[in-house]
């Protein structure tokens, strides 16, 4: 067997078989929402599924289908936008998780796409822990370092990449039909002083959808940092497979 198993496209006979050799599972999560005029409305969709298969691939995983919903509110004011309530999405994650613990699958990693993800991952983690299903949810680990290293345009905040240089060169290195770099405009929003402290759409302070500048983003770059964010992911799974003898 190489490479990662793709749950959607095998027989069911297949699945099984592979699950009673100790397969893990890899679930991507993303979302439906905006990133700009160059970008499009499943960017975090396939940027988390494309890491997912990587990471899928280097583990001989069962790749399950990725949820194309997220918790994307605060850009519901642009276009197009479509979100799932935090407990529903908790809700999905967990089932989805209940239901590989009694197909026999022994761990599930979860690589998240989009940022409004991590609260409802995070809690469906811990209700599938306490009924004994491991779960990792993995959000882009080092992103940060390594755009520092990789990128030279300036962040629009602390951690912040959204539909700028860093995601525009991940989706050129994973689906470059659907980027049009001649509709790229940067911009850099000024944040309000309680951004993170409460609920707010982004748009009433931001015109295009862009956070930062997406003008010098390349395929190679991308190419770099999906190297990079894999080869964390591999280490950390390594680490949790050992703490759960799995």
């Amino acid at each position: 067997m190489t490479g990662a198993l793709d749950l959607a496209r095998l027989p069911w006979v297949d699945v099984a078989s592979a699950v009673e050799k100790g397969v893990l599972a890899v679930l991507p999560v993303g979302a439906c929402e905006q990133h700009g005029h160059h970008l499009p409305l499943s960017t975090d969709t396939d940027l988390g599924g494309g890491v997912a298969r990587r990471t899928a691939d280097a583990l001989q995983a069962l790749l399950l289908p990725a949820i194309a919903y997220g918790d994307a509110w605060n850009n519901e004011a642009f276009a197009g936008t479509l979100s799932l309530s935090p407990d529903t999405l908790r809700a999905t994650i967990a089932d989805i998780g209940a239901g590989l613990q009694r197909m026999g699958v022994r761990g599930m990693v979860v690589i998240n796409g989009h940022f409004g993800n991590r609260g409802p991952i995070e809690l469906a983690a811990r209700a599938l822990a306490q009924v004994g299903l491991p779960v990792l949810h993995l959000d882009y680990p080092r992103l940060e370092a390594l755009a520092a290293e990789i990128c030279d345009s300036t962040p629009a905040g602390p951690g912040f990449y959204h539909a700028d240089e860093v995601e525009t060169s991940m989706m050129l290195a994973l689906r470059p039909d659907a980027v049009d770099l001649t509709r790229a405009q940067p911009e850099y929003p000024t944040f309000p002083p309680t951004f993170g402290l409460e609920p707010m759409q982004l748009r009433a302070f931001n015109e295009t959808g862009v956070f930062g500048d997406p003008r010098p983003a390349t395929a190679a770059k991308g190419e770099a940092l999906l190297s990079g964010i894999v080869t964390e992911n591999l280490h950390l799974i390594a680490a949790w497979r050992d703490r759960h003898a799995i």
